[in-house]
């Protein structure tokens, strides 16, 4: 499928070109903060959105459709377990916690979405996940029960990206988790970058455009925010436009 969202991933990683999604919680982005969080993506659009989080409750379904029905712009499924499933975004990251060693997050939450997923015909991307420390206990640490590869084993992190590349995952992103004090490191990035040839996303703790541009220079492909723009709105312009003017230096 030519068309495919993951076909416009590679090619903007072939082409250099650096992507920004902007991650939204049911669970948080609703009411009053939905209506200004969707009306200023809409005037200012990222390259995706991903919908999901570690523990929710709302039903996704809403949520993705608010968006799809107000944006010109591809919704991801970010999905934290299997129960969270929707077939009503454009396309779904089969996540794979390869950092952990909890079985149920490397393949069975996978086995219980399985023939629901397949049905649906959405556009599924394989991809590794890798939680890093990013100074504190995350939702996603708690609830998966795995630890995460701590901040300055960047040897560990490399070897575990490759691992998943070499298993045929399509994608890797480096999490530090929602809120975190501490973003992945530059450092962490571009050793993993350097041995990869999959496109690279790194989430968690990037706050600001500094943060935002480090990442880009150490070599993320697409950055992923959510938190900062819960906070500040205002945010969203910025980023955006950092992300599209943004030159390899």
């Amino acid at each position: 499928m030519m068309n495919s969202i993951y076909n416009v991933i590679l090619e903007n990683k072939q082409q250099n070109r650096k992507m920004l999604a902007v991650l939204l919680d049911p669970d948080k982005c609703k009411g009053k903060l939905q209506d200004t969080i969707i009306s200023e993506l809409a005037k200012h659009n990222p390259t995706f959105v991903f919908v999901g989080g570690s523990h929710i409750v709302k039903s996704t379904d809403d949520l993705i459709l608010a968006l799809k029905n107000k944006l010109n712009v591809p919704v991801i499924q970010f999905p934290g377990n299997a129960n969270q499933f929707s077939d009503k975004a454009d396309a779904l990251l089969f996540l794979s916690l390869i950092s952990g060693r909890n079985p149920e997050f490397l393949i069975g939450q996978h086995v219980y979405s399985a023939m629901a997923v397949k049905e649906s015909g959405i556009e599924v991307i394989p991809t590794s996940y890798l939680l890093i420390d990013g100074g504190k206990n995350t939702s996603v640490e708690y609830m998966s029960n795995t630890r995460p590869i701590p901040h300055d084993k960047i040897d560990i992190a490399v070897s575990t990206a490759v691992a998943g590349e070499l298993l045929g995952l399509k994608l890797t992103y480096l999490e530090a988790g929602s809120g975190a004090m501490t973003p992945v490191s530059a450092a962490m990035i571009k050793a993993v970058r350097n041995q990869l040839n999959i496109p690279l996303i790194v989430g968690g703790g990037i706050t600001t455009t500094k943060s935002l541009i480090s990442a880009l220079d150490a070599g993320a492909d697409l950055v992923v925010v959510g938190n900062a723009f819960e906070t500040d709105t205002n945010k969203i312009a910025q980023f955006v436009e950092v992300v599209g003017k943004y030159i390899q230096r």
